[in-house]
């Protein structure tokens, strides 16, 4: 039969206030483990050593690099993962219930995940090379029909398979610099604004596929934790969410030392292959921090389920808007850090970079506090929910033929 196309029916986005809280706070309190992982990249004019970190800083910069080698590098993107994953299937289930078909979700996905990887390239070309918001996009395009389609042991099994690149793209993250090298990256160390943002690009092509490769894992598992309403029914699974908890950041403070105690050179003059092996433990048990703080989310939903409280309900703001505080942190950083920028990131060292981290972070908050109060979603939400469903909220649904 020739196939007729059903009116379309118009997908309002969730009310702010009925949203679930978990995700939300993961979202608001993730964005200070992005902030504080991304500083010290803008570092430059330094020796680099393990993972970007300077090789000549004080014993404060060393302790601090230590902290956030153990609880956030690695440990910050899986959950961000996780939770891009998560929203994925809460957005298709919110699309189902508007009566919106598979295929016509499916394709909503891949076109909201082209406009993610158009603006990740503008982030990059304008901002920061770092951006993830590209291989977000790229991930939605490749996995979604996988995380609409796929069993639940399916995703399960694909996301344990993708956890092989992890290990072995961990590797990479070990290998030693050259002397000279005084940046991470060329971008970070060039003061002309149009070279600069011609590195960036190149720099974030090369990104992209490594995010791509290394967190395929963290979306999948998060589809399957949605699906499971780990984050959005939180007290149904306390236990579950306790022994994540413990068990996932345990792992990450673990198998992190090697790498850290490498990288604030207590462990002087290691060996290539302990040094690329370490890396690669670094990694892996960097998705069991991931975990960890995602289940730390759920733990503290379901206690401050009758009442949130200023600072819960400050993080769930954040994380209402998480696009726009993201994106607000690389102005901030190229405006004071850049080479590009500001410059400033050739006089501060780990700890006081750390600093900077924090206060951008505080800052997104009270803007996020803000806009909440005056009942504002994020400018970059907006914009994007535009970009995908076109100048009305609506969505065009076609059944399957028969």
């Amino acid at each position: 039969m020739t196939q007729q196309q059903e009116p379309a029916r118009t997908t309002a986005p969730t009310a702010l206030a009925e949203r679930a809280v978990a995700p939300d706070l993961a979202r608001g309190a993730m964005l200070l483990l992005i902030a504080l992982a991304n500083a010290h990249l803008y570092l430059h004019g330094h020796p680099v050593g393990v993972r970007g970190y300077p090789d000549d800083g004080s014993t404060a910069d060393r302790v601090v690099a230590w902290v956030l080698l153990t609880f956030v590098d690695g440990r910050a993107y899986p959950l961000f993962g996780l939770l891009f994953g998560y929203g994925m299937v809460q957005l298709a289930r919110r699309l189902e219930r508007s009566g919106t078909t598979v295929t016509a979700t499916r394709a909503l996905l891949r076109r909201r995940g082209r406009w993610l990887l158009l603006l990740g390239l503008l982030h990059a070309a304008l901002l920061f090379n770092g951006d993830v918001l590209g291989a977000y996009g790229l991930l939605g395009l490749l996995l979604a029909g996988a995380v609409l389609l796929s069993a639940d042991r399916r995703l399960l099994v694909a996301a344990g398979v993708w956890l092989l690149p992890v290990a072995l793209l961990g590797l990479g993250m070990g290998a030693p610099t050259g002397p000279d090298v005084t940046a991470f990256f060329p971008s970070m160390g060039t003061t002309d604004p149009w070279v600069a943002a011609g590195w960036r690009v190149v720099e974030w092509l090369g990104l992209t596929l490594y995010y791509v490769l290394s967190l395929a894992a963290a979306v999948l598992a998060g589809a399957w934790a949605a699906r499971r309403g780990l984050l959005t029914r939180p007290e149904q699974h306390v236990r579950a969410l306790r022994t994540g908890a413990v068990l996932g950041l345990g792992a990450a403070a673990v198998g992190a030392q090697p790498l850290a105690l490498m990288a604030t050179q207590v462990w002087t003059d290691p060996p290539v292959v302990s040094l690329l092996l370490a890396a690669s433990l670094h990694a892996l048990t960097g998705y069991a921090g991931g975990v960890g703080y995602a289940c730390v989310a759920g733990l503290v939903a379901v206690a401050v389920r009758d009442h949130r409280g200023p600072v819960v309900g400050a993080l769930v703001a954040t994380g209402q808007r998480s696009l726009t505080c993201y994106l607000a942190q690389s102005v901030v950083f190229v405006a004071v850090l850049a080479s590009y920028g500001g410059g400033m990131g050739d006089d501060l060292g780990v700890a006081t970079v750390s600093v900077v981290a924090v206060l951008t972070w505080l800052a997104t908050v009270g803007m996020a506090v803000l806009m909440a109060r005056a009942g504002a979603r994020g400018p970059f939400e907006r914009l994007l929910r535009r970009l995908t469903y076109g100048p009305r909220p609506a969505v065009t649904t076609t059944p399957h033929p028969e």
